[in-house]
């Protein structure tokens, strides 16, 4: 398998590929629907969906989104077997990249509690902890949310 990460959009042959790898990761919980995660994020800047590929093979995905005020991440993930290589930090970049390129003055993302070794990887990246609250409010009965989950 070829060590040079190739980094493009997401295509909807890699659907399949692409959840998989978020099951292997831990990414999705009961409350997140990964195939209509997908969905949507195709109607809103399908450009930041990004995936990463060593040797033909999916192994990385880092779902980025900018609204004109603030940069997101979300889904970024590394196939456990490819971890430690700086797969990770180089879809960051390139989500990074991206999102300055549009104009995006700072990304946020979310981190669910407990999850250190995430924590470590983004504060290694220059990420720091912003002295806020996050909050939610489903819009749609499809969108179970639950802060005990």
């Amino acid at each position: 398998m070829s060590d040079i990460l190739v980094v493009r959009p997401y295509k909807p042959a890699d659907e399949k590929h692409v959840i998989d790898l978020w099951f292997r990761c831990n990414l999705v919980v009961p409350w997140n629907n990964p195939k209509r995660d997908i969905e949507r994020k195709l109607r809103v800047n399908p450009d930041l969906f990004l995936v990463g590929e060593l040797g033909g093979r999916l192994v990385a995905t880092c779902m980025a989104g900018y609204e004109g005020h603030r940069g997101w991440i979300n889904y970024l993930a590394t196939d456990p077997d490819c971890r430690r290589r700086g797969i990770a930090a180089r879809m960051m970049e390139a989500a990074e990249e991206r999102l300055l390129a549009m104009g995006c003055p700072k990304i946020n993302l979310q981190v669910r509690a407990g999850n250190d070794s995430a924590i470590k990887f983004y504060e290694a990246m220059g990420y720091k902890l912003d002295d806020i609250r996050n909050m939610g409010k489903p819009l749609t009965e499809d969108e179970p949310y639950s802060r005990e989950q």
